[in-house]
């Protein structure tokens, strides 16, 4: 019989994906027009042609990992750094150039070197509360990302990318959306030249680690129809490619929202036109 914090943790989890297909963001919702689709091998040719270097914090998740593997296989850019409190292994040659900063994220300030000299990052950092309980959960997916972003900021980021949530929002009930949403506005404060902020839905992937609540979420919306499981779910390969192909769209936007549907339009038009 399931212990209380699995139960716990599959009740909340349902509860988010519950509010996450009640609430509507107010994202645009859009994705490329089909002349950008068509231009996306150009844009991604001199995006490359920048010597561009970037770091990823989170590369050990779900989300982090796919879009690792994506950096390296578009080959974007002339150094890629991960950055997180563990060195990683990779068994795979195309990962041998791969740079890693081992941080004390309690002590970030003492690492801010491993936050030089990154003209794009990423963030997919990320606990929950059944791992991390309440504290651990808003320490991780705030004051890390948060300090974080203030020491890219400072090192010369020019371009900062939020993994955040559908549903986000400071004023919420839910620590959850609640917690999301006040690190997207935090964040946005420390005036990045760009600042893109992704809102996907229920994010489906098979875990290495055991979430219960999870599973039963990505099950759920795996028996949904398509048509109604695309709108409120992503596959985490559509939203490392989404990422990917909205950093080499120009853009007049110093703050970009991107919802679950733009996601979905953005790693499609990857997809299709994969290097």
């Amino acid at each position: 019989m399931p212990g209380l914090g699995a139960l716990s943790a599959t009740a909340a989890a349902l509860v988010a994906a519950l509010l996450l297909m009640l609430r509507e963001d107010a994202g645009p919702g859009g994705g490329p027009s089909m002349a950008e689709t068509e231009a996306l091998p150009k844009l991604r040719e001199d995006f490359k042609m920048q010597n561009k270097s970037v770091f990823i914090l989170g590369a050990s998740g779900e989300t982090g990992k796919v879009l690792l593997k994506e950096i390296l296989d578009q080959n974007l850019f002339s150094k890629v750094t991960i950055i997180g409190r563990r060195k990683l292994t990779f068994e795979e040659d195309a990962y041998k150039n791969v740079n890693q900063e081992v941080v004390d994220f309690e002590k970030l300030d003492d690492y801010a070197s491993a936050f030089q000299g990154h003209d794009v990052g990423f963030c997919c950092l990320g606990t929950t509360r059944n791992k991390a309980g309440a504290e651990g959960f808003v320490r991780v997916d705030r004051d890390y990302v948060l300090k974080s972003a203030e020491l890219a900021k400072a090192g010369g980021c020019k371009h900062f990318n939020l993994l955040s949530s559908k549903g986000a929002d400071k004023t919420s009930n839910f620590l959850y959306l609640q917690v999301k949403g006040e690190v997207e506005a935090k964040v946005e404060e420390l005036k990045f030249d760009r600042y893109s902020i992704f809102r996907p839905g229920v994010l489906l992937c098979d875990r290495q680690e055991s979430r219960p609540g999870e599973w039963l979420v990505r099950k759920f919306f795996g028996s949904l129809p398509e048509s109604w499981s695309s709108g409120h779910s992503v596959p985490v390969v559509t939203v490392a490619r989404a990422m990917l192909t909205n950093m080499v769209r120009p853009s007049n936007k110093q703050v970009e929202l991107l919802d679950n549907k733009a996601i979905h339009n953005l790693g499609k038009a990857s997809g299709v036109l994969k290097p």
